[in-house]
């Protein structure tokens, strides 16, 4: 993700173990690249009002869009790579 406005500005909480352990966990299984990238994106959420239903709509469309991407790609590669039907000939 390429950062367009410079991030100036720095919040500090304080957490227990669990609760950073939490978010670390919550981070492996929702794909963030960090807790701050997961803090970040949870605090805009909360900023405009989403909800998690909302959120994970969002995620959701955000994750077909990828694999839309990397089966169209796929389907590129097989027929570069693919022997074609004419070379196949008994």
């Amino acid at each position: 993700m390429t950062v367009l406005k410079t991030r100036s500005r720095m919040v500090s909480v304080r957490l227990s173990e669990d609760e950073y352990v939490a978010l670390r966990e919550l981070c492996s299984s929702t794909g963030s690249r960090s807790v701050s990238d997961l803090t970040r994106d949870a605090m805009r959420a909360f900023l405009r009002g989403t909800t998690q239903e909302e959120m994970l709509h969002i995620r959701m469309n955000e994750f077909c869009d990828q694999m839309n991407q990397l089966g169209r790609r796929i389907d590129e590669l097989v027929e570069k790579f693919a022997p074609s039907e004419k070379q196949i000939e008994p």
